[in-house]
């Protein structure tokens, strides 16, 4: 009896701690391109961004969803890759405008996406 509430407590405290960190590490990933991404708006607005500053954000996103792709579903980190894809194009045309309002998307989709997955009441009902 007292072996089954110890292996009982000890899954329950494994299972806390491995969602505690899939959080601090899903949010902290999408912490850093959030921060690619609207360091990217910022040079398209003041018209100083290139090529070459699109495929480092895209460049810093593979990497990060290389490792994304445990723990949230593909269409998610399609919508994203769709997004700065579509932005990059953008900025190699010269349309600025359009290349801001896709980066604020990506932006959203950065600091919104983590708190869907996050161990939270509304999440789990």
């Amino acid at each position: 009896m007292v072996k089954s509430i110890i292996y009982t407590l000890a899954a329950i405290i494994l299972c806390a701690g491995f969602f505690i960190f899939t959080e601090l590490y899903v949010s902290r990933q999408f912490e850093y391109v959030s921060a690619a991404a609207d360091t990217l708006y910022r040079k398209v607005e003041e018209g100083d961004a290139t090529v070459g500053d699109a495929h480092a954000v895209m460049e810093l996103w593979e990497d990060k969803k290389s490792k994304l792709h445990i723990f949230i579903p593909h269409n998610d980190i399609a919508q994203i890759d769709y997004y700065l894809t579509e932005a990059g194009g953008h900025i190699r045309d010269g349309e600025n405008g359009l290349a801001m309002a896709k980066l604020n998307v990506v932006i959203h989709l950065a600091q919104s996406l983590p708190s869907a997955y996050s161990v939270r009441l509304e999440n789990v009902f």
